[in-house]
């Protein structure tokens, strides 16, 4: 079907015409058979074909329409091929409208009522223009079926009919065509119309909403159009009754306001309203009212909303009074939203109002109303409407200025209404009149207003100009009392614009208005184009400084007078005095109406504004004449005054000579008794009248010397001789009140008058005028303080500094002495506030307060004008500095602080300032430093800093002329008053390089007497001061023997805690700079010293600088050479030393001084100690005591004891506290104090680690490291090496190493045990360029033992560095033939093989172990416990060692060898003997591999040896080698021989335990026979426990031979057991008969023999492959063994079958 459809428009495109209309009319009769959308097709085709058409006859017309409405009758179509088949009918009627509506007619005629189809159809023709000859007809068919419509279909199709009819028929009235062209008339249309209305209200079910309902009304309008006017008139009242009524039923809005709309439309077509639609307004305009919306939120309520307004329109239109009255009405109700919906219609329909004054008067009532009421939820609406009113000049009327203000409120920055509405509110404003609202902006208004109306007269004015109308001031400023004058216009927007910042915009809104306002083309003769020109170019310049500028970084001085130059070049170019005149009227009139408490700022400016005016006249008489004027303007405020000084001031810098003259006639007048205008006045009012005229000129004056700073000098001083002439030519009474006032003009004036550039001139009045000043402070009391007459005196001598000529000497000493008399000796303030309210007191205070201010800015003067008298300045004061009244003296230091400060701060006095009693200046400041009072200590504090500054700079500019350019510290940053406040010693610190060597011996010595004053502040000052004197300068101190002698004796007085240690200090600081002196003194007085010798020590340690000068000259005390002497002869100095070391390094400060030399140090007392030692003093002698914590005992050391002493306070003062406590605990000190083992004690002292030793011998130190490996046991921090920083190490090395060879046997010895003991120290073993080793080989064959012992222990520490075993290993043989050597000897020569085996690798271990296993195998059983202990041990290590390098066949057999000494040796009843053979026994396991011995030995008590010796002879055995049993069973009869019955005992023990494991029946009898013959030897032995054990043991063996050979032949007889390897061999020397028996056995036999052993071996290697990493075993406390396996005495005395029966094992 696409596919045909394709084809046929194909063919239709190409225009072909071989597809005719018939062939389309036929598929359409098909229309049942064809797919709907096809249909439509053939449609749409069948449309385009009649249109392309130019003509087409009448009977295919009638044809198509023939087959058209068949298919519409009999088809139900859709809406889409009811369109289609529409147009079909449409494109033919355009041919042939008859043909078209005869066949609806037929058509319709054959039914009583058409379908809807084709009434839709049909209402669409309808419209078509050329059904115009069939309305009537088709109308007059339509009614009669209007009646029979039933279902919604049909009477939709009716509507569609009738909208068609009425529509055409409309449109051929409205185009005036001729009636003719219709089949009816109007009056019968107008009929019909009437008619369908009728049947349409009354047939149709109206009543109710729905779509019949709407359509209905939609179509209505059009026929309202058709009826006649009246005919329509008369029908409103029901039309309008019915509308309501739908509105009721629900139907929508919109098609009720619209068919209103329709119906008002018509009835205003027709030129009134009529009766019965004014009856109905009220009724229609609720209607409405409900629709109108004041937001429209849809499409809907807009169309609602526009149609309604439409129809207010057409009432307003026809009813405006009526409609006016409503709106009023409503506007004037209650209810807020009806008021707005009144505002909204009323300002819409506005326009429709006739607009009289009658009306205007009611809608500004009514509107006033409403602002007054302010109502928030109008104030939008309300704004609207006011704007409308605006357009129609409503402002203008006699109450406009009511709603004017309304919208400036509204508008203002900052008020509380929406951005919305200050918007709208600005915009209404704009209508108002450019003059109106210059009138506004030149009266009162609120600042938040300004700037809006500002910008609305800116923008009116500017369209004004664009449009080519005339400026503001061309058109009103004729009118002055209507509108202001221009220049009072020109002088408020200059005050507008002197707060540029106020509100963000003052300025510029100002600016731009003036801009705006600029009368370049204007019509006034004055205001001429020079004015123009100038705010064209100067405004938009000012008002681009403010845009670049913000409030913050804006200078308003600058603007204000950017302003006045301004206003000064206008009024030069407008150039009319007559203007200028009122101009300054005008001012003087805005200052007479401004308050000074709120525009101080802008009155002072319209002074100046006065000024500039006048300054720019060039008429001098016009000048003088409003110079008079002004001079005789108010007077009454000081800041009038103060303006018209500002204004004359100003004028004078362009005609000075006019405005002396007129203040001089001024004066003259003034002070004429007889032309006075003062006198005039009452008396009473005669002063008050003088003042103000007097201060208004001395202003003047002031204003002119600070406007015109030069080439004044003449006119400066005649002014001055004007002031002194004013004063003593008063016409007056004087009184302290005109003083006063007097003084202060004066005060102001000569001000001023200093800041003048006249360096040269000479003045003078100068000096009359200070003379005159001080006889005004003559005539003031000294014991009261009531006004400030002094103050005001003082000021102006002040400010006659910088004038010439200067004050001669005898002049300032005078004026320096009335100054002090009448300022310094005032009683206390508290006496001169006695009896007065507390207003007066307060007064008083504050007067005498800048009273005493002023007595500063004088003396600051006189330091000015001549610097290098300060020491005289200051020696005036003494008087009242030494005073002993508090006030007197806290008012002279507070003058004599601010000369020095000031002096201070002036850092460009290129002059000598010179101090010839500087110390004596010094010392009085710093004790005034100290003094009770307080104000007065914090006075003196800033007087010294300020001293102290100009010393500083002083010597700063010595060098500068010496031509030294030094960069000095900046010490005054580091000093400060509040640093010297009350504390002296900083202020001798800073003042002491500027001291000589005697001043500050001087210094010291007066200081020291001051230390026994009796008030504790001074007497802790003069500490102080001494201390600090001392300490900065102590080495350029004279009689040092005189100050050391004093300090002695008066610390033996009862001085104060913090005088004393100030005492002490500054003895300390002596001590330091002085030592061989000091010390020198304090070491010849005798032992015991007392306390305060001691105590004098002990702050020599508390200072670095000290403690390292003292201790250095200690130091080589002791290193001096003391020969060996009795103790009657010995010299007691060393002695003292230690002493005086007791005391110094007791504290905890000198640690860091005493690393410094701690190596040189503790080797000195060591060495000391050894001197001490030698001198065989008696214990009872007592050189030292001490005093405990409590300070209650004290303990009495004899000269070792001491010099044990200090070697515990050094270590202790250098933090080394484990070494004291090590060296504590292991009997160091003991060791130290004995001759014979003092070098020990230097090794305990320096010992690395430590490790228990036996409490039964003097114990020899191991000098074992803790490396990394886990088997060596831990050790704990001990001696010095270990705790020493490697850095304290080497120094001790570089003092020890001349030591090594020293002469004296003392510093040998204890130099070279030292030295082995930093070999510990890998840091200091690896020195570079260092061969210890040789010292070492030298020493261990020197004869001496102590050496031998040392060099050992040497060699075993530098064993334990990386890099150093395979040297030591050539020392092998040398250290082997030590181990027979003497205890402590040997001791070391074990440690020594152990470190280098232990630290050794791979096959060199091995080699070295294999080397001396034999010569350290005896020593596992030496009879001396600490070689046993110490080979057993070492043992351990190298088995340990040896095992990680998996031992070979020859060191498994030297391995094979320790065993059965070990076992003997774990029998011994010395319990760390058997420790440490647990230990090696474990290792031993773990080397040889035996899996199950070595968790014996972890698991079983150390003591418990049967129960391990029976475990190991069991795992010996069980291994099945003959061989190795009968080699160590061998080994043991060696030890049966040996004279130890212990030994002897043990390895009867062994011997028995491993026999009971064999079964001897499978042992030769030669190997058998052996045994019992060598455990028959000892049947005889001296020791009869002995013989037992012997016979016990026999016992055994015979034993378990029978046993076992009962169950051997049980076996046997049981089982075929092979006759190999029956019979064992033990011992290789014996040969038995059977062994020839073996030669005959089978290979088979060998081989499985061979099998067998093979299969053994190779498990023992898995086990010890497997065998899990080695951990740390845990010691066993010893245990008490059952006493059946002990021989006591008692077994001794039985016969051997009584011991063999009790022994019995079952």
């Amino acid at each position: 079907m696409q596919e045909q459809l394709g084809i046929i428009d194909k063919k239709w495109d190409s225009s072909t015409t071989s597809v005719h209309i018939n062939s389309l009319l036929e598929s359409i009769q098909n229309a049942s058979q064809q797919v709907p959308a096809s249909v439509a097709h053939f449609l749409s085709l069948l449309e385009r074909k009649i249109l392309s058409s130019k003509k087409i006859n009448v009977s295919m017309c009638q044809n198509i329409t023939e087959v058209i409405i068949h298919y519409l009758l009999n088809t139900n179509s859709k809406a889409v091929q009811e369109e289609s088949a529409a147009a079909v009918l449409l494109a033919i009627e355009v041919h042939s409208p008859k043909v078209v509506i005869s066949n609806f007619w037929d058509q319709m005629n054959l039914q009583n009522l058409p379908q809807p189809a084709l009434l839709r159809t049909l209402g669409k023709l309808i419209l078509y223009q050329g059904m115009a000859p069939y309305i009537g007809a088709t109308w007059s068919y339509v009614l009669p079926i209007l009646r029979k419509a039933q279902t919604e279909e049909e009477r939709l199709g009716l509507c569609n009919v009738i909208s068609g009819l009425a529509i055409n028929a409309r449109n051929h009235i409205l185009g005036n065509d001729d009636d003719k062209s219709m089949d009816i008339t109007q009056e019968m249309l107008s009929f019909k119309a009437c008619l369908t209305l009728r049947v349409l209200f009354n047939r149709w079910p109206l009543k109710i909403k729905g779509k019949v309902t709407e359509e209905t009304l939609s179509i209505l309008g059009n026929l309202f159009f058709l009826i006649s006017p009246p005919k329509l008139k008369s029908q409103l009242c029901w039309l309008i009754r019915r509308l309501l009524a739908l509105n009721k039923a629900g139907v929508k809005p919109f098609y009720i306001i619209q068919c209103l709309s329709q119906l008002l439309e018509a009835v205003d077509a027709s030129g009134s309203g009529g009766k019965n639609l004014a009856s109905k307004l009220d009724d229609i305009v609720v209607l409405l009212s409900s629709q109108v919306t004041w937001k429209v939120s849809n499409s809907d309520s807009l169309q609602n909303h526009k149609i309604a307004l439409k129809s207010f329109h057409i009432m307003t239109r026809l009813f405006h009074q009526e409609m006016v009255k409503l709106f009023l009405k409503s506007m004037d109700g209650s209810d807020k939203s009806n008021v707005t919906l009144a505002l909204k219609i009323f300002r819409d329909v506005f326009q429709e109002v006739p607009q009289n004054t009658e009306l205007k008067n009611e809608v500004m009532q009514t509107i006033i109303h409403l602002i007054q009421e302010d109502s928030k939820t109008i104030r939008l609406p309300l704004l609207q409407f006011i704007e409308k009113l605006g357009t129609y000049n409503y402002f203008t009327l006699e109450k406009g200025d009511v709603v004017i203000d309304h919208l400036i409120k509204l508008s203002e920055l900052g008020s509380t209404s929406d951005e919305e509405t200050r918007e709208l509110s600005i915009n209404i404003l704009h209508l108002v009149s450019l003059p109106r609202l210059i009138t506004l902006l030149c009266q009162p208004i609120r600042p938040m207003a300004f700037v809006p109306l500002c910008k609305i007269a800116t923008d009116i004015a500017l369209k004004a100009q664009a449009l080519g109308q005339p400026p503001y001031l061309s058109s009103y400023h004729l009118k002055p009392t209507e509108y202001p004058s221009p220049q009072m216009l020109f002088i408020n927007l200059l005050l507008s614009s002197l707060r540029p910042y106020k509100l963000k915009e003052f300025g510029m809104s100002s600016l731009w208005l003036l801009y705006a306002l600029h009368p370049i083309n204007s019509l006034h003769p004055v205001i001429n184009f020079k004015l123009g020109q100038v705010w064209t170019k100067e405004i938009p310049n000012m008002i681009q400084i403010l845009e670049k500028h913000t409030e913050e970084n804006f200078i308003p001085k600058e603007w204000e007078k950017r302003l006045l130059v301004f206003s000064s070049n206008s009024l030069l170019a407008i150039h009319d005095d007559y203007w200028l005149k009122d101009f300054i009227e005008t001012v003087f009139t805005k200052i007479q109406n401004t308050s000074w408490l709120q525009q101080e700022k802008e009155k002072s400016f319209l002074y100046k504004l006065i000024g500039y005016t006048l300054k720019g006249s060039n008429d001098h008489n016009f000048v003088l004449l409003m110079l008079f004027d002004i001079l005789k303007s108010p007077q009454e405020e000081e800041l009038e005054r103060k303006g018209i000084g500002s204004a004359i001031s100003i004028v004078a810098t362009n005609h000075l000579k006019t405005v002396l003259i007129v203040l001089e006639d001024h004066s003259k007048i003034l002070t004429d008794k007889d032309a006075s205008p003062v006198l005039n006045l009452k008396k009473e009012l005669q002063q008050d009248e003088w003042i103000k005229n007097c201060n208004t000129i001395y202003i003047i004056y002031s204003r002119i010397f600070q406007e015109i700073k030069s080439d004044m000098g003449p006119h400066a001083d005649s002014i001055l001789s004007l002031i002194i002439y004013n004063y003593e030519n008063c016409i007056i009474e004087k009184d302290k009140e005109l003083t006063l006032n007097y003084l202060n003009s004066v005060v102001m004036l000569t001000n001023n008058l200093a800041n003048m550039n006249l360096p040269d001139f000479q003045f003078s009045f100068k000096i009359k005028m200070v003379y005159f000043m001080m006889e005004l402070v003559k005539q003031e009391p000294t014991i009261f303080i009531s006004n400030p007459i002094r103050q005001k005196a003082m000021m102006i001598i002040a400010n006659f500094r910088k004038l010439k000529p200067p004050l001669q000497v005898e002049e300032k000493k005078e004026l320096l002495k009335v100054c002090f008399k009448y300022i310094v000796a005032l009683p206390p303030l508290e006496v001169m506030q006695k009896d007065l309210s507390p207003k007066e007191s307060q007064t008083t205070e504050n007067l005498f307060r800048d009273t005493l201010q002023a007595l500063r800015k004088m003396l600051e003067g006189l330091v000015m004008e001549m610097p290098n008298w300060i020491q005289n300045y200051l020696e005036f004061l003494d008087t009242w500095l030494n005073s002993q009244k508090d006030h007197e003296r806290e008012r002279a230091l507070w003058c004599g602080v601010r000369i020095l400060s000031f002096t201070a701060r002036k850092h460009n006095f290129y002059v000598d300032i010179e101090f010839p009693q500087l110390g004596q200046l010094v010392k009085l400041l710093a004790i005034l430093c100290q003094d009770h009072v307080d104000n007065i200590s914090f006075l003196a504090s800033q007087a010294v800093y300020s001293l102290y500054c100009i010393m500083l700079h002083k010597k700063k500019l010595d060098q500068e002329k010496k031509g030294i350019w030094e960069e000095l510290p900046n010490k005054e940053g580091v000093y400060s008053a509040c640093v010297f406040h009350n504390d002296t010693s900083e202020i001798a610190k800073a003042f002491a390089e500027y001291f000589t060597p005697k001043q500050v011996t001087n210094l010291v010595m007066t200081a020291m007497e001051g230390l026994i004053d009796s008030r504790a502040k001074i007497s802790l000052a003069s500490g102080q001061l001494m201390n600090s004197a001392m300490e900065e300068r102590g080495k350029d101190v004279l009689k040092v023997d005189q100050i050391v002698d004093g300090i002695y004796d008066r610390l033996r007085s009862q001085l104060e805690p913090a005088t004393r240690r100030e005492t002490l200090q500054a003895m300390c600081s002596l001590a330091g700079n002085n030592a061989h002196n000091v010390m020198t003194l304090l070491l010849k007085r005798p032992l015991p010293w007392e306390r305060i010798n001691m105590e004098l020590w002990r702050v020599f340690g508390t200072r670095r600088k000290t403690t390292i000068n003292v201790l250095q000259l200690l130091i080589s005390i002791l290193e001096e050479r003391h020969p060996k002497q009795g103790f009657k002869e010995m010299s007691f100095r060393p002695v003292a030393v230690t002493c005086a070391l007791c005391e110094m390094l007791s504290g905890t400060t000198c640690k860091l001084a005493l690393l410094e030399l701690y190596p040189r140090l503790l080797l000195a007392v060591l060495n000391h100690v050894y001197w001490v030692i030698e001198q065989n003093v008696p214990q009872n002698m007592v050189v030292y005591r001490r005093e405990d914590m409590s300070g209650t005992k004290s303990k009495a050391f004899d000269p070792v004891s001491c010099a044990l002493e200090a070697v515990k306070i050094m270590l202790t003062a250098a933090e080394y506290y484990g070494v004291v406590s090590y060296t504590d605990q292991y009997r160091g000190w003991d060791l130290l104090s004995s001759p014979k083992y003092y070098y020990m004690g230097v090794i305990e002292l320096t010992s690395p680690c430590s490790i228990s030793q036996s409490p039964s011998r003097m114990p020899c130190l191991l000098a074992l490291p803790a490396p990394s490996n886990s088997w060596t046991p831990l050790s704990h921090p001990s001696g010095l090496v270990r705790n020493c920083d490697p850095s304290i190490l080497h120094r001790v090395m570089r003092e020890v190493k001349p030591l090594l060879y020293s002469m004296e046997d003392r510093q040998k010895i204890m130099a070279r045990a030292c030295f082995v003991q930093l070999l510990w120290h890998q840091s200091v073993a690896q020195t570079l360029g260092e061969n210890f080793l040789s010292h070492l080989s030298k020493w261990i064959r020197e004869p001496n033992l102590i050496m031998k012992e040392i060099g050992l222990r040497g060699i075993s520490n530098l064993a334990l560095h990386p890099g150093q075993v395979g040297t030591l290993a050539s020392l092998l043989p040398v250290i082997r033939s030590f181990l027979k050597e003497e205890e402590l000897v040997a001791v070391q020569a074990v440690k020594g093989l152990r470190n280098i085996i232990c630290y050794a690798e791979g096959i060199v271990t091995k080699r070295a172990f294999c080397s001396i296993a034999n010569q350290l195998r005896p020593l596992i059983n030496d009879e001396r416990d600490q070689v046993r202990i110490s080979a057993t041990s070492a043992l351990s290590h190298m088995l340990h060692q040896v095992y990680k390098f998996r031992p070979g066949p020859k060191t498994r057999n030297a391995l094979y060898s320790f065993l059965v000494p070990l076992l003997i040796s774990i029998q011994d009843n010395n319990i760390e003997v058997a420790k440490v053979c647990g230990k090696a026994l474990i290792e031993w396991a773990i080397g040889i591999g035996w899996t199950s011995l070595r968790q014996t030995f972890q698991t079983t008590i150390i003591t418990d040896h049967v129960k391990i010796l029976e475990e190991a002879c069991k795992c010996l055995v069980s291994t099945n080698q003959s061989q190795l049993v009968g080699k160590l069973l061998f080994q043991s009869f060696g030890f049966l021989k040996s004279p130890r019955p212990f030994i002897r005992a043990a390895a009867i023990t062994f011997i028995g335990q491993t026999v009971m494991k064999l079964n001897m029946n499978e042992i030769y009898e030669e190997d058998v026979e052996q045994l019992l013959n060598a455990l028959q030897e000892l049947n005889n032995d001296p020791e009869e426990s002995i013989q037992g054990l012997v016979s016990i043991t026999i016992k055994k063996m015979e034993t378990a031979s029978y046993v076992k050979t009962n169950t051997r032949l049980h076996l046997r007889q049981n089982l075929k057991v092979p006759v190999f390897g029956v019979k064992k061999r033990l011992f290789k020397n014996i040969k038995s008969k059977e062994e020839g028996k073996k030669k005959g056995i089978s290979k088979l036999s060998k081989l499985r023999h061979w099998k067998m052993v093979s299969l053994w071996r190779s498990s023992e290697d898995n086990t010890r492959q497997n065998e899990p990493s080695r951990t740390n075993h845990q010691l066993f406390p010893r245990r008490i063994l059952p006493q059946k396996y002990l021989l006591n005495a008692q077994d001794l005395d039985k016969s051997v079958h009584q011991v063999q029966k009790e022994l019995k094992i079952s």
